[in-house]
């Protein structure tokens, strides 16, 4: 078990919720349900998953939840493009936060790989 309080990717995930908190309080009230809705849900699973992959006794697991808010950020990445395509978003704000979830994805996806990729040691 891992104190994912620790991992600065969850760190980062924290403040990436904060940051898209405060811009879906510029999408319209009718989008409450649908794209705002999904959008604070993708954000809030990236670092849900990582604290629960945190959880686990193997790297297998954890590796297996860090997927998890991999895919994550590539749904709320997606989204804020379409929130953009859509004109519901500004392009620049949405620009600059898909910056900072491309940053975020490039660490998660390189803890994966050191994970992966070290020795196989047995756990105590």
């Amino acid at each position: 078990m891992r104190n994912f309080r620790e991992l600065d990717i969850w760190k980062e995930s924290r403040l990436l919720v904060a940051a898209t908190y405060m811009i879906m309080r510029q999408m319209p009230d009718d989008e409450k349900f649908g794209l705002t809705s999904q959008i604070k849900r993708s954000v809030i699973s990236i670092p849900s998953n990582i604290a629960e992959g945190c959880a686990k006794s193997s790297d297998k697991d954890l590796c297996r939840f860090l997927e998890i808010s991999l895919g994550s950020c590539f749904e709320l990445e997606t989204q804020l493009m379409l929130c953009s395509d859509i004109n519901y978003l500004d392009e620049n704000i949405v620009s600059k936060q898909i910056e900072s979830i491309q940053i975020l994805e490039k660490r998660i996806a390189s803890f994966l790989s050191y994970l992966k990729n070290k020795p196989n040691t047995k756990n105590p």
